[in-house]
């Protein structure tokens, strides 16, 4: 069962990866018990985890807080907005998440980040939480939120989606993903698409076909933004364990797995896009298996 979400858009303070202020745009915050989110997980299965997990990735009641947010920073060159949320006025096969109005633009402009200000979108994928603000409603026509901006689409998911046109994610498709393209506004990237100096993508299928996260190097630090490779932090601990979203279990569990052996005991700063505050973590070893630390 669901709780309904926190709608309290906000930014928060910058997290400092080397010269970038990378800040985190807050749409709402989900509470999701852990069945709904993770193939298979039930609340028996957190028992062992509590002590690590609790306050900051679960709620009282031992459901997933899982944000709904974007990350945008300023490179020496170019603005750059990761993932756009939800949207307003959306469909999708989820209902508290239909017809919503949520000052996420507003958010924007007071965290000194105008929509007309940003230079470059990417979705690390075009599911709907992922994807929602590419456009907004105007005159009844969809059309791009941003726009100054190119929009960086894998091909690779593009194609999937259009291919495949599920109930569930149909209408992000039609009213989030197209219009941009119909609007001349995409360049086609590939995984080892270099932005410039300080922002490049990593290929990590599984969760979609297309699925890419971001690296983000600065100042002699570097940062990964997950997107959906883990939503949740057990998944550090738990890599085997599969989401219900993921559109190829196995594929997923090698990538999420491969990404924590590079990663784990580095410097290499991890910011999960559906990690509750403080987001920003280290993946490390303990005795009793992964874990993270902030």
């Amino acid at each position: 069962m669901q709780t309904a979400p926190q709608l309290a858009p906000l930014h928060l303070p910058p997290i400092a990866v080397g010269e970038l202020g990378v800040v985190r745009l807050v749409d709402s915050i989900e509470h999701f018990s852990p069945r709904a989110i993770l193939r298979g997980v039930t609340y028996e299965h957190l028992e062992p985890h509590l002590d690590w997990l609790r306050p900051h990735f679960l709620d009282e009641q031992n459901k997933l807080l899982m944000p709904i947010q974007s990350f945008v920073f300023r490179t020496r060159h170019h603005t750059v907005l990761i993932d756009t949320c939800v949207g307003n006025d959306k469909r999708s096969g989820f209902k508290q998440w239909n017809g919503r109005h949520s000052p996420f633009l507003d958010t924007m402009r007071a965290a000194g980040f105008p929509p007309e200000s940003i230079d470059y979108v990417f979705c690390t994928h075009l599911h709907v939480d992922h994807a929602g603000w590419n456009t907004r409603l105007e005159d009844g026509r969809w059309v791009p939120t941003f726009p100054n901006a190119r929009y960086l689409f894998r091909r690779e998911e593009y194609d999937h989606w259009q291919a495949h046109p599920d109930e569930l994610f149909r209408w992000t498709f039609e009213e989030s993903v197209h219009p941009v393209v119909e609007a001349g506004r995409v360049d086609w990237v590939g995984a080892d698409f270099q932005l410039d100096d300080q922002v490049t993508l990593e290929r990590t299928p599984g969760h979609t076909p297309g699925h890419t996260s971001v690296h983000l190097h600065s100042g002699g630090r570097e940062a990964v933004i997950t997107g959906d490779l883990m939503v949740s932090p057990v998944e550090v601990a738990e890599p085997q364990w599969g989401q219900v979203g993921d559109q190829d279990h196995a594929q997923a569990v090698r990538t999420r797995t491969r990404f924590l052996d590079t990663y784990c005991d580095t410097d290499v700063l991890i910011l999960g896009s559906h990690f509750a505050d403080p987001t920003a973590v280290h993946i490390v070893s303990t005795p009793r298996g992964r874990r993270v630390r902030f």
